[in-house]
């Protein structure tokens, strides 16, 4: 399949295509095409005659950037409509991606306070002019990304230009970048500024935002988090990996970005609770047959692998109420008879049959 960079560029900013100067363009909006998405479950429920209509929108731009801006209600505003709105400075283009009484509950989540004077206004819809403006600064960002980057070269600055993110009126465009130590671009600023004739606006993202902005498939098979629904960034330790029992391997471990996987927090805490059940890893258990010690535990099965001290080739599996037993009885000075009597059962497998299996395929060559 042919790469189609034009309706790729404006996917990011919620467009299944790109956007026609002679047309509508109000139902080109899809919220599915972008990182972040948003669907309005209160979209079927009709605000309350008594309740006053939100004055707030919320405007989606380009990757996982959205922010709230106030529009004056005989603008009737809905989702997918593509508007001007203050920046600065200059004036910036975005699609709408939620209107209603789900704003004022998302701004309410993030402690947003309506009556403040910092929130931007909506100046007007999305005049043709404006459009056309636009386009032609989404469809120059790869490419001057991509020169951005070999004049980083030439100054041999240690940075990489991840994104360009161009303002919708051409003036002003942000440069995301990573490196690891401190930079100083002031002479790479100058050379764009005179190159590109824009305003330049360098911003440093870490490697965890470099790659929810540039996405792609995990280990799992299934997109970034990322770069989907992930939008906090906790610090991942090598301790979570030992408490789910996961094996210390950095290239198993690592994400896309070169950290450890954000989804090793994801069952941290169960893993922590059943962990606080099970006995030390250098437990010792005395039986009248002999001392045995702890190998390995399966904490989902909640089972445990001991073997005698003068015979380590052979293990038994225990589950862990009879480990707790026996220890309760080692407490009170009292030993089992051996670990043999304590051994789990291994579960009987049944093998189904289906009907069709019963069956003979040649059936079907009978004649009749």
């Amino acid at each position: 399949m042919k790469y189609d960079i034009n309706k790729n560029t404006f996917l990011s900013r919620g467009c299944f295509k790109k956007p026609d100067v002679s047309d509508i363009n109000n139902e080109i909006y899809d919220y599915k095409c972008c990182k972040f998405p948003d669907y309005d479950w209160l979209k079927s429920i009709k605000t309350p005659a008594s309740q006053e209509p939100i004055e707030f929108v919320e405007v989606r731009f380009k990757n996982s950037k959205k922010e709230f801006f106030k529009y004056y209600p005989e603008m009737d505003l809905s989702v997918g409509d593509i508007v001007a709105v203050e920046s600065s400075p200059g004036h910036d283009i975005g699609i709408i991606s939620m209107t209603g009484e789900i704003v004022r509950l998302k701004m309410k989540n993030k402690n947003i306070d309506v009556n403040s004077e910092e929130i931007k206004k909506v100046y007007r819809r999305s005049r043709l002019s404006d459009i056309e403006k636009w386009i032609s600064a989404v469809e120059e960002e790869d490419k001057i990304m991509y020169q951005s980057r070999k004049i980083t070269g030439d100054l041999n600055l240690d940075m990489k230009i991840n994104d360009v993110e161009y303002q919708g009126d051409g003036t002003k465009a942000i440069f995301y970048y990573t490196a690891s130590e401190r930079v100083d671009f002031r002479e790479l600023i100058k050379i764009l500024a005179e190159t590109f004739k824009i305003r330049i606006e360098m911003r440093q993202i870490g490697v965890r935002q470099e790659a929810s902005r540039l996405g792609g498939i995990g280990s799992c098979g299934r997109e970034l988090c990322c770069s989907t629904w992930l939008n906090n960034f906790k610090s991942v330790s090598t301790n979570s990996a030992r408490t789910q029992q996961l094996s210390l391997n950095p290239q198993k471990l690592a994400g896309q970005c070169g950290k450890l996987k954000c989804c090793i927090n994801f069952e941290q805490d169960y893993y922590a609770e059943l962990v606080a059940e099970f006995p030390d890893d250098n437990t010792v258990i005395k039986t009248k047959k002999g001392k045995a010690k702890l190998r390995k535990t399966d904490t989902l099965k909640k089972i445990l692998w001991f073997s005698y001290l003068d015979e380590d080739s052979k293990m038994f599996a225990i589950s862990l109420i009879n480990v707790q037993k026996i220890l309760k009885l080692n407490k009170d000075n009292k030993k089992p008879e051996s670990l043999e009597s304590f051994v789990k059962q291994p579960e009987k497998k049944t093998d189904f049959e289906g009907s069709v299996g019963k069956d003979d395929i040649n059936r079907f060559n009978k004649k009749k």
